[in-house]
């Protein structure tokens, strides 16, 4: 369990995250993936990075339950900084980094997918930001880089998620292959980067990132100010006390508590 590396082979080094039972990450997990990613991305031998997940799903966000155990903010802060760090480490990686995503790539492993360079999903794979049921805000800045302007906002507005076909659709899904394939098939495509020189294809990549039109680091930290403000708040905590329940049913309690409130 937790973050591991190998090198199945030649330039490329394959980070694997396992947390069960659905990769939602604790806060040390996203501090162990940037340091993963980070390290991989500066050994000299590297020309590729694939980022992959074991068990049900690439990759479910934050650990809900550890926030819920935390009666102040450091288990909120721990999270915003991890997540920053993580999306950092996979967008600043000094090659590129290809994401296997299998099953469901929701909250933060957006964040991750939407700063890979490149995503390989299997066809059961759905990509979302369920963070307005969750009582958060945040990766709407990587969701852009996966889908178009208006249906961002639209799925992030509804919480609904996208499936691996409609990504390709888009463009932003290299290949869609069946679950059992997904491995295979992000290693084939990082073999054909890694035969490249491995001095050219780290220029490339800090090339590519500079002449990117969105500062990622800036806009994603811009975001997290209004997670800490609903955190401060309290419909943050109410929201996602909810977590589980009916969404109508969760959206009017919410609503109930803060009308309450503000007529006291």
């Amino acid at each position: 369990m937790g973050v591991s590396t190998s090198s199945p082979a030649d330039g490329i080094c394959l980070v694997t995250v396992d947390f069960p039972p659905v990769n939602a990450l604790p806060v040390k997990g996203w501090y162990e993936l940037a340091d993963a990613v980070r390290a991989a991305g500066r050994e000299p031998g590297t020309r590729c990075v694939v980022l992959a997940a074991e068990g049900r799903g690439f990759n479910a966000g934050v650990d809900i339950k550890e926030m819920q155990r935390d009666p102040g903010h450091t288990s909120l802060i721990g999270a915003n900084r991890g997540c920053y760090e993580a999306f950092a480490a996979v967008y600043e990686c000094e090659v590129p980094v290809v994401a296997a995503v299998g099953g469901f790539c929701l909250g933060g492993g957006i964040g991750l997918a939407g700063n890979a360079d490149a995503i390989v999903a299997s066809e059961d794979a759905v990509f979302g930001l369920p963070e307005l049921d969750r009582g958060a805000l945040g990766a709407a800045t990587h969701l852009a880089r996966l889908v178009p302007q208006h249906l961002m906002r639209a799925l992030y507005y509804t919480s609904r998620t996208a499936t691996a076909a409609e990504l390709h659709a888009h463009g932003s899904v290299w290949k869609v292959v069946p679950r059992d394939q997904l491995l295979c098939a992000a290693m084939e495509l990082a073999q054909e980067i890694a035969r490249k020189n491995g001095t050219l294809i780290r220029l490339a990549k800090a090339a590519i990132n500079g002449i990117d039109p969105v500062d990622v680091r800036r806009s994603y930290r811009f975001e997290q100010g209004f997670t800490f403000e609903a955190a401060l708040s309290g419909v943050a905590d109410r929201v996602r006390d909810t977590f589980g329940t009916p969404p109508g049913a969760a959206a009017a309690e919410t609503d109930r508590t803060s009308s309450e409130e503000g007529q006291r």
